[in-house]
């Protein structure tokens, strides 16, 4: 047991560089993306299955909004009572999470926030009313939501549920962003990059916050980094899959054909495994970049009648790279 674990602590440390080095390699083979900006007094919302959802998603990037001068506002959708950490039961858990989320918002420099807190048990018609009613007093220029690149259920449904509201009720004038959290959208995918190097700090103590969730957390740190390496950034950085509300809706238009447990991997506590959550699941990327790019043609075309330059700004959120461009770890 102490050998495995000296191992696995040894494997831990190293195989990171490695791995990361393949992504910058890999990085220098793709065209550049767009590199996160913001003008200032923006209204961003934040969309956070779970608690912790957005620190391991975009915590660095709402420290580059609230320093920019935005107004962020972070919706959390479920109290978290489902962990099992610390041995902690259901009642315990939620509260323990909420106090976790105050917190690391705090140190997020987060000032709004609405926490839904829908508990084990919930339906889709629990988070819909509550977004429909969130939305028009936010009035948000930026959302940030969860991934269709995913395999947490509990992300699927929200994101499966928020996308036609956001669409009905944000129109065209949201540019939602979706974040990863364990599972990697990819190069394929990505088309906008935050470098949040000189955000670290805080990040750190906002993800130290997350006492009872640090186990789970730790790989998405992983991610953050690896993400810089593939933009040739320092330190840590994190993607994003720009689009609009259309583009999204599209995207959960229908079922999985499969089950998403079975599509996509992430990335695990063991670093050894890394390089698989970058390459399982590649055909059904490329699949749904082509629906999104669709949808984002069709919006953008019936826009551009009474505003040209929105068929240029728009197609800039219709995907990442070529479609045909390979992932490679």
């Amino acid at each position: 047991m102490w050998l495995r674990s000296q191992v696995r602590r040894a494997t831990d440390h190293v195989l990171p560089g490695v791995w990361g080095a393949g992504r910058w390699v890999r990085g220098r083979m793709i065209p550049a993306v767009t590199a996160w900006g913001s003008p200032g007094k923006q209204r961003v919302l934040v969309v956070a299955p779970h608690p912790d959802d957005e620190v391991a998603g975009c915590g660095g990037t709402i420290i580059l909004h609230v320093r920019a001068g935005d107004q962020v506002t972070v919706l959390h959708v479920t109290d978290g009572r489902r962990s099992r950490a610390l041995g902690l039961g259901p009642e315990a858990m939620a509260r323990r999470r909420h106090q976790e989320a105050r917190e690391s918002l705090a140190a997020l420099g987060v000032e709004r926030w609405t926490w839904l807190g829908l508990p084990g048990e919930w339906t889709d018609r629990d988070f819909v009313v509550a977004l429909e009613r969130l939305l028009p007093q936010v009035r948000p220029h930026v959302i940030y939501l969860p991934s269709r690149i995913d395999f947490h259920p509990e992300h699927y449904r929200v994101a499966r549920a928020a996308a036609p509201v956001v669409r009905r009720l944000g129109g065209e004038s949201i540019a939602v962003r979706v974040y990863q959290v364990q599972v990697p959208l990819t190069r394929v995918l990505v088309n906008l990059v935050a470098p949040i190097e000189a955000a670290v700090p805080d990040v750190l103590r906002a993800y130290g916050r997350y006492v009872s969730q640090a186990g789970s957390l730790r790989s998405t740190l992983r991610m953050k980094a690896y993400a810089a390496r593939s933009h040739g950034l320092a330190g840590m950085a994190e993607e994003f899959w720009e689009m609009s509300g259309a583009a999204y809706a599209a995207l959960h238009a229908q079922e999985p054909a499969r089950a998403l447990v079975d599509t996509f991997r992430g990335l695990r506590l063991p670093a050894l495994t890394d390089p698989l959550g970058f390459l399982r699941g590649r055909r059904e990327r490329r699949r749904l970049l082509r629906l999104a790019t669709v949808a984002e043609d069709a919006s953008t075309h019936a826009m551009s009648a009474t505003a040209p330059q929105a068929h240029t700004r728009r197609r800039a959120r219709a995907g990442g790279t070529e479609a045909g461009a390979d992932e490679q770890p």
